[in-house]
């Protein structure tokens, strides 16, 4: 057997610097891929409660209100749409995370009956 020494190691100099860098880039990844999963759910949690608050806002003939709802509920930047004749429709659509994730679009949607026009006296 011959002895290498001090000269066999010589080239794994530095190796385990480079490790610890890649592991912790890796780190950062999955951290970030995780807080971006976790802003996604809250906004679709967030479409769905300003949909649904629309729907049932427009289905009582209350169009403004629903808007205001949409405004106040809805992530900022969301897009909506109110529709339908007897079954009122809300869709409130967003792309999460401010944009940052290109080709993902959040959307959710309701429906309530239209209640019937009464007199109120």
């Amino acid at each position: 057997m011959v002895d290498r020494g001090s000269a066999g190691r010589a080239g794994d100099r530095g190796s385990v610097t480079i490790e610890a860098a890649i592991g912790l880039a890796v780190l950062a990844l999955v951290l970030a891929a995780c807080l971006a999963g976790i802003a996604c759910l809250v906004a679709q949690l967030r479409c769905a409660d300003a949909a649904r608050e629309a729907a049932r806002l427009a289905a009582r003939g209350d169009e403004t209100g629903a808007v205001l709802a949409i405004s106040a509920l809805a992530p900022a930047g969301a897009a909506f749409s109110l529709s339908g004749g007897e079954l009122m429709t809300a869709t409130v659509s967003v792309a999460p995370v401010g944009g940052l994730l290109p080709g993902v679009v959040i959307s959710a949607s309701a429906s309530a009956a239209r209640e019937p026009a009464g007199d109120e006296s």
